[in-house]
């Protein structure tokens, strides 16, 4: 006699939207409110208010920091922000490869090769202080690693961290080789702090599907930036102010974004997966760039009022608004950085989050083990003769 054994499967809908695969006390996305919080705050609130630093103890150790746990965190980032013995000669061949904006890919590779030289160890079984030191060995040392690439690819000479001009500053001078202004520091603080986390996005899920596994902290984020290279993804700041730079001038708008659209094509900086308002970090950038001014911002908020029109003439009943990718680009342009560097500028800040959610997944023993629906010819089928 035999018994016939079935397993029975749940049928989530493409994408796995709004299904619900783990637990978490990072922070949440609500869309229908156009509001995100870090852990119990409004990331909104801290971005305009609190350091990058500040924020990171608060998604790394889950609470704000007194003046005294900020002075450390600073000291330890300082500490962890540099690059071991040997490495510089690798990123002189990384800085080579590839186009300009595969700047990402250039980081995933000096990650992977970090992770080896250092051996970054399982996270399954590990302490959790060994956790946390790998992580914050990662936030520390990618800004240090993706301006010394950048500035390597331009024939230039890689420059240290400068921690006392705060994680924004820093991140400018590293690129630029120049004291940045304090309206660009603030600004840029802003942008950073605004974006090391967002709910659970694609990235997120990548790095907590690797460290479910047990894997190292490198692995997983590793895994995370090449899902963060995507379009799709993080891979958007650059492509919206080419569009901007497409459409260049209001009037042009409305008949741009109807040729795109009647051609299959995306908008991007606009529309987003969870918001149906505003996103929150587009009204900060948008109102930090009215705060600097000149005739990019001009430009910007006219030519977003009629890319909404259009899009809601286009496509009723969307909800399609201007996204965090539009104004960060112009932000970012606002303030020096290169074209081929936003995204990059976008995965400095986002190492946090990808560093919290690997912190949380460490804790549990389950791994990520979902099922896949198998729609091709039935098996078992006679080998062909």
């Amino acid at each position: 006699m035999t018994t016939e054994r079935t397993t029975q499967h749940v049928l989530a809908p493409a994408g796995l939207k709004n299904v619900v695969v783990a637990d978490t006390t990072t922070g949440d996305v609500r869309g229908e409110e156009g509001f995100y919080h870090f852990r119990q705050y409004s990331a909104v609130e801290l971005a305009r208010t609190r350091s990058f630093e500040d924020v990171c103890h608060l998604m790394l150790e889950g609470t704000l920091p007194t003046p005294e746990e900020s002075a450390d965190l600073q000291a330890r980032l300082a500490d962890a922000s540099r690059m071991p013995h040997g490495l510089l000669e690798v990123l002189l061949d990384v800085a080579r490869s590839g186009p300009d904006r595969a700047s990402l890919a250039r980081l995933r590779t000096a990650v992977s090769h970090l992770g080896a030289v250092e051996s970054f160890g399982p996270t399954y079984g590990a302490p959790a202080e060994q956790v946390r030191a790998d992580v914050l060995r990662l936030v520390a040392v990618v800004p240090v690693v993706q301006a010394a690439i950048h500035r390597l690819r331009a024939g230039l000479e890689p420059l240290p961290a400068r921690p006392e001009l705060g994680a924004a500053g820093s991140w400018l001078w590293m690129l630029r080789g120049e004291e940045p202004t304090e309206e660009h520091r603030r600004a840029v603080t802003a942008y950073l702090t605004s974006t090391v986390d967002h709910g659970f996005s694609a990235s997120t899920f990548a790095a907590r599907v690797v460290t479910s596994a047990g894997s190292d902290v490198a692995s997983a984020v590793c895994a995370a930036i090449g899902t963060f290279a995507g379009p799709l993804h993080g891979g958007a700041p650059d492509r919206a102010l080419d569009a901007l730079d497409e459409i260049g001038s209001p009037d042009r708008a409305r008949e741009w974004v109807r040729e795109r659209v009647g051609a299959g094509g995306r908008i991007m900086g606009f529309g987003h997966g969870v918001y149906r308002t505003t996103d929150p970090r587009a009204a900060l950038l948008r109102d930090i760039a009215l705060e600097i001014g000149g005739p990019l911002v001009d430009l910007a908020v006219r030519v977003e009022e009629e890319v909404v029109a259009a899009l809601a003439e286009l496509k009723p009943g969307r909800e399609l608004h201007v996204n965090v990718e539009y104004y960060a680009g112009v932000v970012m342009e606002l303030c020096g950085i290169p074209r081929e560097m936003f995204t990059p500028t976008f995965a400095t800040a986002r190492v946090v989050g990808w560093g919290a959610h690997i912190l949380e997944q460490s804790e549990s023993s389950k791994i990520f083990r979902p099922a896949a629906r198998y729609v091709g010819p039935p098996a078992p089928a006679p080998l062909p003769t």
